[in-house]
């Protein structure tokens, strides 16, 4: 598999739209209303900060449909599995691409720290949904808490650690992680496991 970048950058409505749909080729009939998207200059980058803006609008499509689902139907339980693995994925190949040259350097540490430690609670947060009957009256009530926190770490990362990042990589870095990315997100998602723990 070819995981060369291209250079070239795509509209960022035009990736925004790509990812949404395929988000809805999972549940054509569930609606994905994801509304307006805090402002990012990385969307439709051709680098690693493109590819993770392109999964984190996959993301919040996904989390606009179990939104929209009710009870413990199976398009409830199919998009919840894929957001989780999804996540899953995503956050294992972030850390590995990304994060892991990130918290080497002094000015970005902390950022780096951050982002990583946010993962942490959203699998704990995953577990919980995970172990829970989805046709419960609070699912979807503990459900939008991982939403809020979910579309906080992503807003952020967005919005200021790749920003604080970005000044310290060079453009030969960048698609690096990108390639890096792609290959681990595959093997991650791939082996991905829905663990079933209550919070305490």
């Amino acid at each position: 598999m070819n995981t060369a970048v291209t250079a070239t950058r795509i509209p960022p409505q035009q990736a925004k739209r790509a990812a949404i749909a395929k988000a809805k080729a999972l549940a054509t009939e569930v609606p994905a209303h994801i509304g307006s998207t805090p402002a990012t200059q990385f969307r439709g980058d051709p680098d690693i900060f493109g590819r993770l803006v392109e999964d984190h609008d996959h993301h919040r499509a996904l989390l606009a449909m179990i939104s929209a689902t009710h009870g413990h139907s199976p398009e409830r339980e199919r998009l919840f599995v894929e957001l989780v693995k999804e996540i899953k994925g995503h956050a294992a190949a972030e850390e590995q691409a990304l994060w892991s040259s990130v918290m080497r350097n002094p000015d970005t540490t902390e950022d780096a720290r951050h982002a990583v430690a946010e993962h942490k609670e959203m699998d704990e947060l995953m577990a919980d949904l995970a172990a829970r009957d989805m046709a419960s009256p609070g699912w979807l009530r503990r459900f939008a808490t991982l939403r809020d926190e979910y579309l906080h770490h992503i807003r952020e990362e967005e919005q200021e650690q790749f920003v604080a990042a970005q000044e310290h990589l060079s453009d030969s870095d960048l698609r690096y992680m990108r390639a890096v990315f792609e290959r681990r997100k595959k093997q991650e998602k791939a082996g991905a496991t829905i663990e079933k723990k209550l919070r305490q």
